[in-house]
């Protein structure tokens, strides 16, 4: 099995001297500094986080271990399995083996091995749980013929950000990586908008003066809905003294030349007129046609005359500027629709940017508020040239919304990629936070310690980032929930659920 490990021992009084000497509710006598020292051990797998506290290990003594095992898929605490433990001695003789079937608390193993040699023993802990199979080595564990010849405690505070487990389990999203050496694609910051599409927007207008029906607007959609194609929205009765007289002559015309034209075609089928006939019913019928689709076209029009608002595209309501029984002109705004399953980002590229833009460009972009991450499809145009007043480049790039979370009008943040490949040290864009201007991460120095760490980024695109200082390949950082470490570095309070050793 692949994995990467941390492994450390800490002596310090405070913590290894109460929560594992002397428990975590009971004698304090083990908290005077010049007591053997105890340890602590934290590893990974692929699968599984070990964070193991251990008294100093003396011959005879059967003090407690705190072990805690983490389920990385979630970064939940392992709720239920055994859990076995076999030390082998690293001069030969029999392994010592502890069994122990189901945790003391979630998460939380106490086994309590008695050592009848001293040595070095290699560790080798085996998971059997519903979330998780694994074996774990932990090498090198130094056990000693008598306290006396142990290494003391040491008086003092360790320093770091302590964040218990019992906390992290208790965090929504929190999570952590490894940075790694890797490549990212150069990109830079851009802010932008979304835009309805081309061809996706339609704005509907009265076609000529006149009322709104009641009726008409019984099933109207409201903004927001969605309507179908060709689907009924509103009905106007045209009002007869301001240019609905000659809407209703334009459509008595066109039915006139729909019956000549038909007539003209029969008499010439029994060859009682001549093709003429027939040529000049059809451009009178296409001229009525045109003089018809002025208003509108005959595809909106009634028997009773009324004239029908259809929508010319499925999509979402918009707007909608009427009310039954008012008066319309003709040429007012009745309806906006749009369809949102296809948007438009306008970026806006700084003017120092814009020869880093092409049309082979890629971007991707956040909604200020939200966590997730959009990319966009395929880029659309890269203006030519730089607004005076803003000193930007719009460029233009198709998204798509088929779920329709997206809005048209929502501002954006977007990082577009230069195309330009960078190697370095790479960590999770969302390990970074900003502070007063400058980024920060937390680093998981142990299983319950913490660290803030300032850093210089070289690149940044999409989920990740790559890091120029302030983090080497192999330290663990802090992904999901960064902000309650942050907090945590700001209070020196135990959490009131304590420490379930």
């Amino acid at each position: 099995m692949r994995f990467t490990r941390q492994y450390s021992r800490r002596v310090t009084a405070s913590l290894l001297g109460v929560a594992l000497l002397g428990g975590c509710g009971g004698d304090k006598a083990g908290d005077s500094v010049g007591a053997p020292a105890g340890g602590a051990v934290t590893l990974w797998t692929d699968s599984t986080e070990l964070f193991m506290e251990h008294p100093a290990l003396i011959v005879g003594a059967s003090d407690k271990f705190a072990v805690h095992l983490t389920d990385l898929t979630e970064f939940a605490p392992l709720r239920s399995g055994r859990i076995t433990l076999r030390f082998d001695p690293r001069e030969g003789g029999e392994p010592l083996v502890v069994v122990q079937e189901v945790p003391r608390a979630p998460g939380i193993y106490g086994p309590a091995p008695t050592f009848t040699q001293p040595g070095v023993y290699d560790l080798t802990i085996t998971v059997e749980s519903p979330q998780a199979h694994d074996v774990i080595r932990v090498p090198d564990l130094r056990v000693y013929g008598k306290a006396e010849d142990a290494p003391q405690e040491e008086g003092g505070a360790d320093g770091g950000i302590g964040f218990l487990k019992e906390q992290q389990w208790k965090t929504p999203g929190f999570s952590t990586a490894f940075a790694d050496s890797g490549q990212v694609t150069e990109s830079f910051q851009a802010t932008g908008q979304l835009i309805p599409a081309a061809g996706r927007m339609a704005r509907l207008s009265a076609p000529v003066a006149g009322v709104v029906e009641a009726s008409g607007l019984e099933g109207a959609p409201a903004p927001g809905q969605w309507v179908a194609k060709g689907q009924s929205l509103a009905v106007l009765t045209p009002a007869l003294g301001e240019g609905g007289s000659a809407y209703a002559q334009a459509r008595a015309e066109l039915r006139e030349a729909e019956e000549e034209q038909a007539r003209a075609a029969r008499l010439y089928a029994v060859e009682a007129v001549p093709q003429r006939r027939v040529h000049e019913a059809n451009i009178r019928l296409a001229a009525a046609r045109e003089a018809l689709a002025g208003f509108g076209g005959s595809e909106l029009a009634r028997e009773d005359g009324r004239v029908v608002i259809r929508a010319p595209l499925a999509g979402v309501v918009a707007s909608r500027t009427l009310t039954p029984g008012s008066r319309v002109d003709a040429g007012a705004e009745l309806f906006t629709v749009v369809d949102p399953s296809v948007l438009w980002l306008e970026a806006n590229v700084p003017a120092s940017e814009a020869a880093r833009v092409s049309t082979r460009s890629t971007a991707s972009f956040r909604v200020p508020g939200s966590d997730a991450a959009w990319k966009a499809r395929r880029t659309i145009s890269v203006g030519g040239v730089i607004d005076s007043i803003s000193r930007t480049v719009p460029v233009i790039y198709e998204v798509a919304n088929p779920d329709r979370v997206l809005k048209v009008g929502m501002n954006v943040q977007v990082a577009i990629e230069t195309g330009r490949a960078l190697d370095g040290v790479r960590i999770p864009s969302s390990a970074v936070l900003d502070e007063d201007g400058s980024p920060i991460v937390f680093i998981q120095s142990e299983g319950e310690t913490f660290e803030k760490r300032a850093i210089e980024v070289e690149a940044s695109a999409g989920e990740w980032t790559l890091v120029r200082s302030g983090i080497t390949a192999g330290e663990r950082v802090v992904t999901g929930a960064a902000y309650q470490v942050r907090l945590a570095s700001l209070s020196t309070s135990v959490p009131a659920e304590g420490h379930a050793h």
